[in-house]
């Protein structure tokens, strides 16, 4: 019989797909689609919304203090905002930016397939971008227009940063400086 030492070595060994992002990720899709199935998508998604909120003011003051900053101008504001998906492991890009609007399409999520069937898990990018976006220009309306989560191929999101005829329009959620 193999003394202990042996026994955990051999565990070690062993070809399990368990490593500390592959786990955290898991526990964000449980807890997500567990809040999903208790209180509803709508409910759920006002949880992770708080959730975002605080993460977004914190990414906001990390990149402002790392520019030297008061406040972002809407060009930085979109490089923040693909910037900050590509540091944990997104694929954002920007597709169009107006006065108006920044358009943003992404090939990958931060979340990797464990979005699928999450859309919940959505308000974290809605509130995140939501948060920097109002923070610096003062009003964001953010459309996530497609999701990877209700399976789209990629994700289309427009912040829309004033009240126009197409943001009015636009079915999402409205941001302010706080």
């Amino acid at each position: 019989m193999p003394d202990a030492s042996e026994r955990e070595l051999d565990v070690r060994q062993l070809s399990v797909p368990l490593e500390r992002d592959v786990f955290l990720r898991d526990l964000v899709r449980e807890l997500s689609g567990s809040l999903q199935d208790v209180v509803g998508l709508e409910e759920a998604s006002g949880f992770i919304s708080i959730v975002g909120q605080r993460i977004g003011d914190r990414i906001d003051s990390a990149y402002r203090n790392a520019l030297q900053v008061d406040s972002l101008d809407r060009r930085q504001v979109a490089d923040v905002l693909v910037d900050l998906k590509r540091r944990i492991q997104g694929d954002f890009y920007v597709v169009e930016e107006t006065d108006e609007k920044i358009v943003l399409g992404n090939r990958r999520c931060p979340f990797g397939d464990k979005v699928i069937d999450r859309p919940a898990l959505c308000m974290m990018t809605s509130n995140v971008f939501g948060v920097i976006a109002a923070e610096n220009l003062g009003h964001a309306k953010v459309v996530l227009n497609e999701t990877i989560a209700q399976g789209a191929p990629g994700c289309l999101v427009t912040i829309y940063l004033k009240s126009t005829a197409e943001a009015d329009a636009a079915s999402g959620r409205e941001y302010f400086k706080g």
